[in-house]
């Protein structure tokens, strides 16, 4: 396991799975409205809350709820007002992390995820501390199956892509955040919906941590979950198979 996937930001969740569901449905349901207020309530004239609107159905958000968010923002029926807030710093075993969240109260939140921090023998840093040890890509993947690598490829560096990796189970498009709409919508009319697209902070390289570190990093991660605020986590750590196993039995 990595404090990265091929897919999306890897947050370690335990609990039963209705709490699961319910706690990403209301982040899904923040970005939602906090992508429709931010510009138009039309997915086709607003490419934030197309990808938020396209994650949700990823996720199995129910329609009704999807749209039941878009008219609470569109009417003006939550007046809540919503911060895009970035932590960084460095966990167990000095793992680099990032935190991304949307907040109506900065300091609730920076005091959740300090506390998260200091409670697990992390340390909160500044903006831009760790940061520069990872990438902001766009990623968008497909199952394998859609098409013949060649394909994608084709379709995605016509797109716009900068790079394509083909594995055995999908295909992985990596391009410029300033061309992620673009990319994400040209390969969606040749492909139909991926599987995953996400923004995300990809480690450049990653830390192997032993067992003890593991460990905490995973209550540390489980602690940040539990945040309202908290949208999604990056790090760069690198957890063996063995270990996880051992960790997960």
């Amino acid at each position: 396991m990595a404090g990265h996937s091929q897919f999306k930001n890897i947050m370690y969740r335990k609990g039963a799975q209705d709490k699961k569901r319910a706690k990403q449905f209301a982040r899904l349901t923040r970005e939602i409205m906090v992508a429709a207020k931010a510009g138009l309530p039309e997915p086709d004239k607003n490419p934030r809350l197309r990808g938020a609107i396209l994650t949700a159905r990823q996720a199995n958000m129910p329609k009704d709820n999807i749209e039941r968010a878009i008219k609470r923002a569109a009417g003006g029926e939550d007046d809540t007002n919503y911060e895009e807030v970035r932590y960084e710093g460095y966990g167990p075993g000095g793992v680099a992390v990032i935190v991304e969240a949307l907040t109506d109260n900065r300091n609730r939140t920076a005091s959740e995820v300090r506390a998260a921090f200091s409670k697990h023998g992390g340390t909160l840093g500044e903006t831009n501390s760790v940061s520069f040890m990872f990438d902001r890509v766009g990623v968008i993947a497909y199952p394998a199956k859609i098409a013949s690598s060649e394909e994608v490829f084709e379709a995605a560096v016509e797109a716009g892509a900068s790079n394509v990796d083909s594995g055995g189970e999908q295909h992985e498009i990596i391009c410029d955040p300033d061309d992620f709409s673009t990319v994400r919508d040209a390969l969606a009319d040749r492909f139909g919906d991926p599987a995953e697209a996400d923004l995300t902070w990809r480690p450049q390289n990653t830390v192997a941590i032993d067992e003890d570190k593991a460990q905490t990093m995973l209550k540390m991660l489980d602690m940040l979950d539990e945040s309202d605020d908290v949208q999604r986590v990056s790090a760069n750590f690198e957890i063996s198979d063995d270990i996880m196993a051992r960790l997960t039995a």
